[in-house]
């Protein structure tokens, strides 16, 4: 095996020796020159090597980045394309970084660009050579990045996005709005943008792919729920309904409580119906919900779900729906999130809601 100069950069010494990792694989393939830069335009890129197959010679270019993500990913594109424009002879540009998420390896393939990751990612294409493979698990990096961008408090910066996702906003107001910091904003604000999630005009920060988002938080979405109650009631259909609204009506001064999963849904995007009735409730108003509704405790065989969760941000955005005055329902957005927790049917409620409701236009 060729020995590896020594490179400056961990990441360029780890990125080069995966990338022999994977010219080995090839049957027959020997790797005549390996370099990271060099004089002249070769100080663009990080890694050049020289490689014979067939009786023939190619030339891989390599840009190594520390971060992967898609904002960074055009940048090295426009490096490998600029470059290898220039170059004396035809060269094969690739991008190697720790993690390439799969909205990074589309730019690459959309811009006819290979790509290679640590975590095992990997597309090569050149002369009688094709390899493509993935891996399904985000690294442990990625996935604690995700984690603090979907949790509770960076999730209320995230919701008032979503309330109007054309709207662009100024830190300070989407801080007010939140209820978040300034500096909280700010690092919600960067996650977006090297996600290309969000992007910076002139006038501020506004949502760029709602969608792309919204799959990625629904696929790490947890309930924040601190405990959950399960109960029987005898009462059903119009006598429960009429007992739910007395129930919001004697908490509407003091307490929180609302119709969530697919309770919320049959208000806003009906689809499958379902004997359990599902709320999220504050503590102080779980004892209301048991007097009005007529509730007991049951091990099994309940009918009567209460969720009591430890973030308020499941609260924001919910309302009266116009067919049913003096209920409260959790917002579109919320309900989504809990039905596609909600198992097979679940799954296929929260995708007719996001349908009806959650769709925009670019």
């Amino acid at each position: 095996m060729l020995k590896m100069p020594i490179l400056v950069k961990e990441t360029e010494r780890q990125a080069a020796e995966a990338l022999v990792n994977l010219l080995h694989e090839i049957p027959g393939i020997q790797i005549e020159q390996s370099k990271a830069g060099s004089a002249g335009r070769d100080s663009e890129v990080d890694l050049v090597f020289i490689v014979k197959l067939a009786g023939k010679t190619h030339t891989l270019i390599a840009e190594v980045k520390q971060n992967g993500q898609p904002r960074f990913v055009r940048d090295a594109i426009y490096t490998l394309q600029d470059y290898t424009g220039h170059f004396k002879s035809p060269a094969i540009p690739i991008l190697i970084a720790p993690y390439l998420s799969p909205l990074a390896r589309s730019i690459c393939l959309e811009k006819g660009i290979s790509y290679l990751d640590l975590e095992g990612n990997a597309r090569l294409a050149f002369g009688t050579i094709y390899i493509d493979r993935s891996v399904t698990d985000h690294p442990p990096v990625e996935r604690r990045e995700l984690r603090s961008l979907f949790s509770p408090k960076s999730a209320r910066v995230l919701r008032v996005l979503f309330r109007d996702p054309h709207r662009t906003w100024r830190v300070t107001e989407l801080a007010q709005a939140a209820d978040v910091s300034l500096g909280h904003v700010s690092n919600v604000r960067t996650a977006l943008r090297d996600r290309e999630w969000a992007e910076v005009v002139q006038e501020g920060l506004r949502l760029k792919s709602p969608d792309h988002l919204l799959d990625t938080w629904k696929a790490a979405y947890e309930p924040p729920v601190s405990r959950t109650l399960r109960f029987y009631t005898t009462l059903h259909g119009a006598e429960f309904d009429q007992r739910a609204r007395a129930a919001f009506v004697a908490l509407f001064q003091y307490s929180r409580a609302a119709l969530a999963s697919y309770s919320a849904a049959r208000f806003i995007a009906p689809y499958a119906r379902i004997a359990t009735q599902f709320f999220y409730a504050e503590p102080v108003a779980v004892e209301t919900l048991e007097r009005e509704l007529k509730l007991s405790s049951s091990a099994k065989g309940e009918n009567v779900i209460i969720s009591v969760p430890n973030d308020d941000g499941v609260y924001l955005d919910a309302f009266e729906p116009t067919s049913a005055p003096e209920f409260r329902v959790t917002s579109p957005l919320q309900t989504y999130l809990d039905l596609s927790r909600g198992g097979e049917r679940g799954v296929e409620a929260a995708e007719h809601l996001r349908q009806e409701k959650l769709k925009w236009q670019s």
